[in-house]
């Protein structure tokens, strides 16, 4: 099932509001005629008891109207022609009203679900919404990628609605089945992203897409252990990130090296000082070397492989590089200060 998100309020939120105002569109009948009840003639000619009225008040706003028991003083009739009628009237637009809204709503369900089946290329999926899912989603849409091409996968109800409180689409379902990752259009991703909650789910999905898309398409993998990483790889991940790996040594250079823990929190940490990006090479750089650049380099990407500027090859930028440095990633706020 594909969720998107919630644009509007909720079907069950309208219909509730929809079903109290007829109650108490009912409740407030019952209580004008109990307050005018003399006025009124049943055909048993015992006077209208409480349930009398609530009788009468429920097949007059439904236009039942069996007849027995008629309005017969002036002030009776007065109140059906100044309020009764109008409350009728108000009754059965509240009953159509909430049944178009139901028919409105799966409607325009509908229209979006053929819309973005037909507009959906080049998206990332997530396999995965818990800690490192919603991590990945926030890096992503701080290097600008649109909310409209990211797709979470996803069992759990709570992080389903999450995902689509976050503005992102949702499916329902595993990532291990075929039919769920054809239902996230697998083929015509950019990307997948595996941040399940263990190794083993990882592999699965990682072979599921790669069956699915015949290696076609970028899959990224987390592992939670270190030897679980070749066989990620074996199954068709083009990278794994081993968390448990890179926590322990984040965690031993706290000890021996404590200030390199702060730039590395500062590069991974939104909006604190700097953060890592990549960029092609414009043509006035072609030739230069990195260190002859404004911005800080530290890296080149060529031909899908990584040169360091130790490397002899990243002496001298060439052509269709790719440039990794360092951005000033603070606040326009502080930085116009």
């Amino acid at each position: 099932m594909i969720h998107f998100p919630a644009q509007r309020r909720s079907p069950l939120s309208a219909l509730s509001l929809r079903l109290a105002a007829a109650v108490a569109l009912v409740l407030v009948t019952v209580t004008v005629v109990y307050l005018d009840r003399d006025g009124y003639r049943d055909v048993n000619e015992d006077g209208l008891t409480l349930l009398d009225c609530f009788y009468y008040a429920v097949v007059t706003l439904s236009t039942t109207g069996y007849g027995d028991i008629t309005p017969v003083s002036h002030s009776a009739r007065l109140v059906n022609v100044l309020y009764i009628t109008p409350a009728r009237v108000i009754f059965l637009i509240i009953l159509v009203g909430t049944t178009l809204e139901v028919l409105t709503e799966q409607y325009r369900t509908g229209r979006r679900l053929t819309r973005w089946r037909k507009t959906v290329k080049d998206h990332v999926i997530i396999c995965g919404y818990g800690t490192k899912g919603r991590s990945a989603v926030s890096a992503l849409l701080e290097n600008g990628l649109d909310k409209s091409r990211i797709i979470v996968v996803e069992r759990s109800g709570t992080a389903l609605r999450q995902a689509t409180a976050a503005g992102l689409v949702a499916i329902e379902g595993s990532a291990t089945r075929s039919a769920t990752l054809n239902d996230a259009h697998v083929k015509s991703a950019k990307a997948v992203i595996i941040a399940t909650d263990s190794d083993d789910a990882s592999v699965l999905v990682a072979l599921t897409v790669r069956q699915l898309t015949a290696g076609q398409v970028r899959i990224i993998a987390a592992a939670r252990e270190a030897e679980n990483a070749p066989l990620l790889k074996q199954s068709g991940a083009h990278h794994v990130i081993v968390s448990s790996a890179t926590a322990g040594r984040l965690l031993g250079l706290s000890t021996s090296a404590p200030p390199l823990i702060d730039v590395v929190e500062d590069l991974l940490t939104p909006g604190q000082g700097m953060a890592l990006a990549m960029r092609s090479a414009d043509r006035s750089e072609v030739g230069r070397t990195p260190r002859e650049l404004d911005c800080l380099v530290i890296a080149l990407v060529r031909r899908g492989r990584v040169v360091t500027l130790t490397d002899p090859a990243g002496a001298e930028i060439e052509t269709g590089d790719m440039l990794v440095y360092v951005r000033d990633d603070r606040p326009q706020a502080a930085t116009t200060a």
